[in-house]
């Protein structure tokens, strides 16, 4: 069997997975668009039809797989380090708040531009009052003191009291809570299935960081982790 025969057919590229992987470890395809699921079922298919089994191309297979799955867990785990502009430029999340702050100076750019057009409807009046009547104009500057002046220029210069974060997700689950909940549920159990921890989450979010914490605790060496057959149950040890 050749790898080189053994091609994908996926959303975001098509052609040998050899090309493929080489495109992911380059960055110019994104390995969270790439299921390693859907992959390993193919390769699963292509290698039930193929005459001879290489074991030097089926273990570089799974070393990729390996190493995709690393960098995907990689972009799940939350990063504490600065990160430079390389990074940034890679980063989804920074190009949907980029794309979202284009959208605001979109829309700030129609409302200027409409101002615009209705203040050259008007016409300011440059001549004063004839010299003759300037004595019966009231002096609308003898009644203002420092202290409102200075409380005019706070009013308008005092941001908005409420700021429209529609467009944020909300925080609802933190990796410390999560790592707290498994802790306070191993410690009680000491031997536990994945399904079993995560028993009380309502949302899909907080099975992923409920999972997450879990890694993060086994990476510590607090828990061991078990799984006798793939997509099998995930075997949680407490290891205190």
């Amino acid at each position: 069997m050749s790898d080189s025969a053994f091609a994908v057919e996926l959303p975001v590229f098509s052609g040998p997975f050899r090309a493929l992987a080489d495109l992911i470890l380059d960055r110019k395809v994104d390995v969270c668009d790439v299921s390693v699921a859907d992959v390993t079922n193919a390769f699963l298919e292509y290698a039930k039809e193929a005459d001879d089994w290489d074991l030097e191309e089926a273990t570089w297979f799974l070393a990729v797989c390996a190493l995709m799955l690393e960098l995907k867990v990689d972009r799940l785990m939350p990063r504490h380090e600065t990160l430079d502009d390389e990074d940034l430029a890679m980063s989804p999340d920074l190009a949907y708040a980029r794309s979202l702050e284009l959208a605001a100076f979109r829309r700030l750019t129609e409302i200027i531009a409409l101002r615009l057009e209705e203040g050259a409807r008007y016409h300011s009046r440059e001549a004063g009052p004839a010299p003759e009547f300037a004595h019966l104009y009231p002096d609308l500057t003898a009644r203002v003191t420092p202290d409102d002046l200075q409380a005019a220029v706070e009013a308008l210069l005092r941001p908005p009291t409420r700021v429209d974060l529609s467009h944020v997700t909300p925080i609802r689950v933190t990796m410390a809570e999560a790592m707290q909940a498994v802790e306070a549920r191993m410690g009680e159990l000491r031997a536990a299935r994945f399904r079993e921890l995560v028993a009380d989450c309502r949302e899909r979010i907080h099975v992923v960081v409920r999972f997450l914490a879990l890694l993060e605790l086994y990476r510590t060496g607090r828990v061991h982790l078990e799984q006798a057959e793939t997509f099998g149950e995930i075997e949680v040890k407490w290891q205190g």
